[in-house]
């Protein structure tokens, strides 16, 4: 058991989530700035200034911190959807996925570090984050899906005529919102927002077979 550090430390259920938080934070900047390879978990423990053995306290290897990192920004981005369409009249299907696509920019450019490693570095990081990637844009898909089909239900939308169509959405989202981040283009991830909602609603209008 170890010793407190000092009479007025945190209690420990305190203190861990605290590291873990600024472990994650530092992890982002270093896979940002370095990349998944050029980062270790030396030079993420650095960035936090912590411990290397700090670091092995919260995760086995640097494999493991890019998935935590990935499934804790993949659910701020999840969380920041919801409420803004939350925030929009449950009658106005279309605003509410507008307002959906619009906080999913939002919060990639609000935080462009976590950004880099949601949608670039994570590609790199071997087979189990790449499973772990497609399980998060499929979940993404499906919660755009429930959405849509809720709002059909009510005659307030068209409907997407296969399950593919949503994924199509979030995947060209991603990939739109990727190649910004790498090459600048366009200049405001926001840009992409009318793309993406022209994308919304050219599946929604029903055109092809």
């Amino acid at each position: 058991m170890s010793v407190a550090r000092g009479r007025h430390a945190p209690p420990l259920e305190v203190r861990l989530p605290r590291q873990r938080e600024r472990l994650l934070e530092a992890a982002a900047a270093e896979f940002a700035q370095r990349g998944y390879t050029g980062a270790s978990s030396e030079s993420i423990s650095r960035r936090a200034a912590m411990s290397k053995a700090t670091f092995y306290e919260h995760f086995a290897n640097k494999e493991e911190c890019i998935l935590a990192l990935f499934d804790a920004g993949a659910q701020a981005l999840r969380a920041a959807m919801a409420d803004a369409a939350a925030g929009v009249a449950a009658g106005d299907a279309h605003e509410r996925m507008r307002a959906g696509t619009r906080a999913f920019l939002g919060a990639l450019a609000e935080h462009p570090d976590f950004a880099q490693t949601l949608l670039v570095e994570i590609i790199g990081a071997g087979p189990r984050a790449a499973r772990r990637r497609d399980e998060i844009l499929e979940a993404f898909a499906g919660v755009l899906d429930g959405e849509n089909a809720a709002a059909a239900r009510r005659g307030l939308i068209g409907r997407f005529r296969s399950p593919h169509d949503p994924l199509a959405v979030v995947g060209a989202s991603v990939e739109l919102a990727s190649r910004q981040l790498r090459l600048g283009v366009p200049p405001d991830l926001l840009d992409l927002a009318p793309v993406i909602d022209r994308l919304i609603l050219g599946l929604l209008a029903g055109g092809g077979s």
